[in-house]
């Protein structure tokens, strides 16, 4: 059996690349569902684009790489797709954009054009024994018990990362890479939460700060949510993908007030008070609690000169923090790194040395900050390589 195309991975990228590629397409997954991590992702409403969507919110082995893929199909674009099919949407935060009812809106929309499309999709079928041969690829499918070998000309690799193995995600695109000799490059898990291996902040687990966190050459303001496990939260995600092993992270956890000028005030009108009850007017009270184990907070505020007042301050707006590590693929919402950049046209998605084979979406040494920015590299990504099929 011959398919113009085959598509091994039926999430976000692969379903979109189906929809819009033309001629006869199969889409293969081993899972149960399609769209399964669109499916949970955003807390069941899938945070689908950013409406500030740019290059320099991505990173990449190659920073110019996703330039001409997210120019050419931008989230205006899947935004006016969305409306077309009157999915309900709202910014949530910092251009976030959510489904008003549910993530299974945008599932139902990419089955509902891959339908209209006629796309061929099976799941519970593995791949296995891929082969070029000529002009085409070859590969036998594993359904139940049985076997079936197919052939296709263009073979599009969609099964993203490692992230979240539970989920039924794998290495399988590496594989696919290295067995045709493209460059992959080194992979971890990125948009993952820091942990500590003394637990370090347990007792005051599930409080949550604004803060800014600084790891490498990357500083994020949004929320920090301490967990028995380490550190979580929105600015701790983003600050991950920027962090490598053994390196400390800088926590500001004054980024929006000048806490000495507040507390200067406040020793005026509150100076009998506990230092640590008017500094729980600015810090959550479980926070300052554990801070004064770790610091001297001792006293009363009127007991506090001006330099103390500094010196605790800058501590604060600067506090440095190593992580033994994060959690890992088990719970990392992307994977950084990937089948190398320089291998594949930036254009079409297409490998320079392997003609009709292509890898899209999450597979790719390109990676999103959190926000909807990985769903827009799904679909532009997506399209590109769809763009290049329709077009041929």
């Amino acid at each position: 059996m011959h398919f113009d195309t085959v598509i091994i991975g039926a999430g976000a990228a692969g379903m979109m690349c189906a929809a819009h590629a033309g001629g006869r397409v199969l889409v293969v997954d081993h899972a149960k569902a399609p769209g399964e991590k669109i499916r949970i992702s955003g807390g069941g409403r899938c945070n689908f684009t950013n409406m500030y969507c740019a290059p320099e919110n991505f990173i990449s082995g190659n920073p110019h790489f996703p330039k001409s893929a997210l120019a050419r199909y931008t989230q205006w674009d899947f935004i006016e797709l969305v409306d077309a099919h009157g999915i309900p949407w709202h910014e949530k935060t910092l251009g976030q954009l959510f489904c008003d009812t549910s993530a299974k809106d945008i599932i139902a929309m990419l089955r509902k054009l891959m339908d209209t499309a006629a796309v061929d999709l099976r799941l519970n079928t593995s791949v296995s024994a891929i082969q070029k041969l000529n002009h085409h690829f070859s590969m036998t499918l594993h359904h139940s018990d049985k076997e079936q070998k197919i052939e296709t000309t263009n073979l599009i690799i969609a099964t993203g990362g490692k992230s979240i193995p539970k989920m039924g995600a794998t290495g399988f695109a590496y594989d696919i890479a290295r067995q045709f000799d493209i460059p992959v490059t080194a992979t971890r898990a990125g948009l993952v939460p820091f942990t500590f291996a003394d637990g370090r902040f347990a007792e005051i687990s599930g409080t949550a700060t604004p803060a800014k966190i600084t790891a490498g050459n990357a500083t994020f303001e949004e929320a920090l949510l301490f967990t028995h496990r380490g550190l979580s939260g929105p600015a701790v995600l983003q600050a991950s993908s920027y962090w490598h092993e053994g390196d400390p992270i800088t926590v500001n956890l004054t980024p929006a007030a000048d806490l000495r000028e507040k507390l200067r005030n406040q020793r005026q009108t509150s100076g009998r008070k506990n230092f640590t009850t008017e500094l729980a007017h600015h810090l959550p009270a479980r926070l300052v609690d554990h801070l004064s184990t770790q610091m001297d907070l001792s006293g009363n505020l009127a007991d506090w000169s001006d330099a103390r007042l500094t010196a605790l301050t800058d501590t604060l707006a600067a506090w440095q923090l190593h992580p033994n590590g994060t959690e890992g693929y088990r719970t990392a919402e992307v994977t950084l790194g990937g089948v190398d950049t320089d291998a594949l046209s930036s254009k079409t998605m297409q490998s320079k040395d392997v003609p009709g084979l292509y890898f899209i979406g999450e597979a790719v040494d390109v990676t999103g900050w959190l926000g909807g920015y990985n769903f827009q590299w799904a679909w532009s990504s997506a399209m590109a390589c769809a763009s290049h099929l329709s077009d041929g």
